[in-house]
């Protein structure tokens, strides 16, 4: 995979914190910063948030007791009313 660079301004107290921190935990800052611009994606990419969906629908589905059937029929009388 092809690298580029990225060029960021940071106040010079937290660039130096920033380094102490990243050779503390055995890291070079490059490695660090894409660590955090990883994760930043993850956290916020759509694939994540609909995974979250479908698990909190799943689990009121199941905390008020509804089948499956029920719901393929909710979904047939909604698709036949908009006909």
């Amino acid at each position: 995979m092809a690298t580029t660079q990225l060029i960021i301004r940071l106040d010079e107290r937290v660039k130096v914190n920033f380094f102490k921190l990243a050779k503390a935990d055995g890291k070079n800052s490059s490695l660090v910063i894409r660590e955090l611009i990883e994760s930043y994606i993850q956290e916020r990419s759509m694939d994540k948030y609909i995974d979250d969906l479908w698990k909190r629908v799943g689990r009121k589905l199941n905390i008020k007791a509804i089948k499956q059937k029920e719901i393929v029929k909710a979904i047939r009388d909604i698709r036949a009313a908009k006909k």
